[in-house]
């Protein structure tokens, strides 16, 4: 055995951080690095990604690699570059300061990104470029000096291809030695802000103990913006400064963010004069020529419908046979279990709590994988902008930003990816809004309280298939509508603001990278089954034992769910719902499918005692139109079914759905003010349609 004092120790790991701009390719060349090594969660406070991988240099160095959210400036306008900062500065507590940061810069659009890099140099990090895209510039014809460019700026440069994985070697390669701080700041401050930033620099390191690499950068940062300021809770004398110095730049009319802007984009352009040159420019590029296509108002439109088209094809036809194959292992499972276990509690507790529970959330997995799949590529594609475009100028009518219809849209498969994807959303309110309205959208887990409530309302066999299917589109589009209605007055109301000008980046059009694409699926996948599987799987089990205690005597098992907890809560709720046509049974379903809507048919099947499937509605569509209320008058009437299924278009029932509107918020106040709203919007237009429907004598 060999002694512990001569065991070689554990090889220190360095960490670098990634960052760059949007749509720089970041992402990609992040999961060249590491591949499957990664870890995806969230910073503490916030819902911004935080993502985590392995790696090792060329010289076998174990190396932490940090993918910081794309930012165009470290002067924060969003949450994401708000992180980017802080990390970068080394003020968040669960994430040290890197030691090493890797620029990442598209190089068909130089000038551009080297507004960040200026602000990363200034920290005084040793810093990497890696000049990524390379293939576009070649493409729109830009030859950049390598060695000139590294000269300039005084760190070293990388070309890369991230998705061909082309110079992944070499940028492990320089990621393994030891490089020196970053080179002494080239760009020149503004004579007039000299003295200010000097001054204000000295109190940083006197009264704030801010480390000497930081007080240049944290000086810029706190003249030039308040909100900087207030977020870096700073001594009072510094607090003082900032609002002294702020007033004497007003009086003498001076911004200084212009004019420090200004001042870094002078030395970017003589830097880029020197090292970047285009080569007989004729005419528009391939992506010019392909946005006269894909952002015409006409054949754009008809790309967009085809595109989206597809995509609701493959979610709701090629989902449907890994989701049966799903519920065909669950029931397996379950079915396996019964034949193995002695009947009693802890098998109904397996069986219809915790199985029924997970399956109930895993069934969705499909969809979800074809949607995340779908949105990466036309992401990697760079399509996703210019859909946005598009749809601009619908969306702005209800005060709603263009980049919400990908949210509203996922959510007609599932409202929970369409929450997350409100992530790309950058003002906070707009977000907020989408997230309010994404579950009015009507869901595939509606799709069996439909189709059962359909056949209940036209059950003759004459009735067409043209008929049902009009039935559902009105479903639809009365849940798209109610959407943009609520969402133009949340605008006009508890989020009051101008309806938001659409100002995005149109990225160059690429070849996507199928790996990244599959990566960055499975990824949230795992993260939509970690969030939404746990909560629900939790109150699947309280459901089921609120069905199944107290027990009924031995010589009264029949009605057992009469005097369960549920069927309780059913007779509680009965005079409440009795106003929409509902009785206690059917209150009984409404508790039920409150973890998710589609369980209102098996509820309904347990309540009347039939085996019935989704699939196979008619024995339980029979049962329902036999149910009679104690005077004898049919309880599931046409106006009844019609009231029950505007009910479940406007209602909020979905458990996993509220629990990530709470991590999407990181509050219960949305979550709760939506559960109520939305809930009381259903009830308050269920009563209108049933007792509305009396009185014009249906």
């Amino acid at each position: 055995m060999i002694p512990s004092a001569t065991a070689p120790a554990p090889a220190q790991v360095t960490t670098f951080a990634l960052v760059g701009n949007p749509n720089s390719g970041k992402t990609t060349l992040f999961n060249a690095l590491t591949g499957m090594r990664q870890k995806v969660g969230n910073y503490p406070g916030v819902t911004v990604e935080k993502k985590v991988g392995e790696m090792f240099s060329l010289y076998g160095e174990p190396i932490q690699l940090i993918d910081l959210p794309g930012a165009y400036s470290l002067s924060p306008r969003s949450p994401d570059e708000a992180i980017t900062r802080d990390v970068l500065l080394g003020r968040l507590a669960d994430t040290p300061q890197p030691d090493q940061v890797v620029c990442v810069v598209d190089a068909s659009n130089l000038e551009r990104n080297l507004f960040l890099i200026t602000q990363v140099l200034d920290l005084g990090l040793p810093t990497i470029l890696a000049l990524n895209m390379t293939d576009l510039a070649e493409a729109k014809r830009i030859k950049i000096d390598v060695e000139a460019l590294s000269r300039e700026l005084g760190i070293p440069v990388v070309p890369c291809q991230a998705n061909r994985k082309a110079g992944i070697a070499e940028l492990r390669r320089a990621m393994g030695r030891q490089h020196p701080e970053s080179p002494a700041r080239k760009w020149r401050v503004p004579s007039k802000l000299e003295p200010a930033l000097a001054k204000l620099s000295a109190c940083l390191s006197k009264e704030g103990n801010v480390d000497s690499t930081r007080v240049f950068p944290e000086a810029i940062m706190f003249l030039t913006g308040e909100k900087s300021w207030n977020e870096a809770a700073l001594p009072a004398a510094c607090q003082h400064l900032v609002q002294e110095l702020h007033q004497s730049f007003k009086q003498q009319g001076i911004d200084c963010h212009e004019e420090i802007v200004g001042a870094r984009y002078r030395y970017i352009q003589e830097v880029c004069e020197r090292v970047a040159h285009v080569q007989d420019e004729n005419g528009p590029d391939v992506s010019d020529r392909l946005d006269a296509i894909f952002t015409h108002p006409v054949w754009g439109w008809l790309v967009f419908l085809g595109l989206m088209g597809s995509m609701f094809f493959s979610i709701f036809t090629l989902a449907t046979y890994p989701m049966d194959w799903i519920d065909q292992g669950f029931t397996a499972a379950s079915n396996a279990i019964k034949s193995s276990m002695p009947a009693g509690d802890l098998r109904d507790l397996i069986t219809d709590g915790a199985l029924a529970g997970v399956g109930g959330v895993l069934i969705f997995l499909p969809q979800i994988l074809i949607l995340f799949f779908f949105i990466g590529l036309l992401e990697d594609t760079g399509y996703m902008s210019r859909a946005a475009f598009i749809m601009d100028r619908v969306m702005s009518r209800a005060g709603l930003h263009g980049k919400s219809f990908i949210p509203l849209l996922s959510s007609y498969a599932c409202a929970i990816p369409g929450i997350m994807a409100t992530r790309t959303i950058e003002n906070p309110k707009d977000r907020l809004v989408t997230i309010l309205v994404a579950p009015f959208m009507s869901c595939s887990a509606r799709l069996p309280v439909y189709t059962l409530m359909i056949a209940t309302l036209l059950p003759t066999e004459e009735v067409s298939v043209f008929q049902k299917a009009g039935i559902m589109m009105a479903l639809y589009v009365f849940g798209t509508a109610t959407a943009f209605l609520f969402a133009w007055l949340f605008k006009k109301t508890l989020m009051r603001g101008e309806t938001p000008v659409l100002i995005m980046e149109l990225p160059p059009y690429r070849r996507p990278c199928l790996s990244s694409v599959l990566m960055q699926m499975l990824s949230r996948s795992k993260l939509f089954v970690k969030r939404a599987g746990t909560v629900i799987l939790g109150l699947s089990i309280l459901l089921w034992f609120l069905a199944a205690y107290p027990k009924a005597s031995a010589d009264n098992e029949s009605s057992q769910l009469s005097q369960s907890f549920a069927g309780q809560m059913g007779h509680a709720i009965e005079p409440i719902i009795k106003p929409l046509g509902f009785d206690w049974k059917i209150g009984i379903g409404l508790i039920g499918s409150f973890a998710a809507r589609e369980v209102f048919v098996s509820t309904m099947s347990i309540v009347y005692n039939v085996g019935a499937s989704d699939e196979d509605t008619a024995p339980l569509r029979d049962t329902m139109l036999k149910e009679r209320w104690p005077d004898g008058s049919s309880v599931f009437t046409p106006l009844v079914c019609v009231s029950l299924m505007v009910f479940y278009v406007l209602a909020m029932q979905c458990i996993s759905t509220i629990a990530v509107v709470r991590r999407e918020t990181n509050s219960w106040r949305w979550p709760l003010f939506q559960l109520a709203y939305m809930t009381g919007m259903a009830y308050i237009a269920s009563l209108i349609v049933y007792q509305g429907g009396k009185l014009l004598g249906f």
